[in-house]
């Protein structure tokens, strides 16, 4: 007997998810970001409820910020796609690097960490999945961070993972899959991506800076 892959065919799938285009254009921003900041939020609320009812102390590393940034993940995620240029595809990749990452570490995803390890781990997948991509300076830029913060944060990371960078098709197909998961009918993110201009950023120690811009 056939082992049931998911109630849509693969193709099926990354279409609904944005992965892959769907006639000449995607309008908005691709479904999978908002799947992915969902997935992100109930695992961040999830350790911080852990951490506040245990004994269990969080594992303070390098992407731990003094206070949470001013944008939600969901908001985050967005600017990222929106200012990166990244593919689709990179956000999937980037979860599984932060759960290699978490694997290896024991640390725990919450507000404090979570914006770091995501332009961290996009900002590799970026390099190692894309064809065409920027340099630290601008992802940078791009996440609210400093260039010489986000080389030492891609340093660490990469160790942390020990360099495995290498994703599988059957592991990439397994987390689309547990993205589907997170679907709520009705849920679509339709805006149109406008050119705007980056001036500011945040650093751990002055976290509630975030990026002004204008279109």
């Amino acid at each position: 007997m056939k082992q049931r892959d998911t109630e849509l065919s693969r193709p099926d799938m990354y279409l609904s998810l944005g992965l892959r285009e769907q006639g000449k254009k995607i309008l908005g921003y691709p479904r999978v970001l908002m799947l992915l900041s969902s997935a992100l939020d109930r695992s961040v609320q999830k350790n911080e409820r852990l951490l506040e009812t245990s004994q269990s102390k969080d594992v303070i590393t390098i992407f731990h910020g003094v206070r949470p940034p001013a944008l939600t993940i969901r908001q985050y995620i967005e600017r990222i796609f929106k200012y990166s240029a990244c593919s689709p595809s990179c956000f999937v990749i980037a979860q599984i690097y932060m759960d290699r990452f978490v694997q290896n570490t024991d640390v725990l995803l919450t507000s404090l960490n979570v914006h770091r390890l995501l332009i961290t781990s996009l900002t590799v997948a970026a390099k190692f999945v894309d064809d065409a991509f920027f340099n630290n300076a601008y992802y940078a830029k791009v996440g609210g961070v400093s260039t010489s913060e986000l080389n030492r944060l891609e340093m660490k990371f990469l160790f942390s993972i020990d360099f495995r960078l290498h994703v599988s098709i059957d592991t990439f197909q397994r987390y689309c899959l547990l993205l589907e998961k997170e679907v709520s009918e009705g849920l679509q993110i339709e805006r149109s991506i406008q050119s705007c201009r980056i001036t500011e950023s945040w650093s751990n120690k002055e976290d509630s800076t975030w990026y002004s811009h204008s279109c």
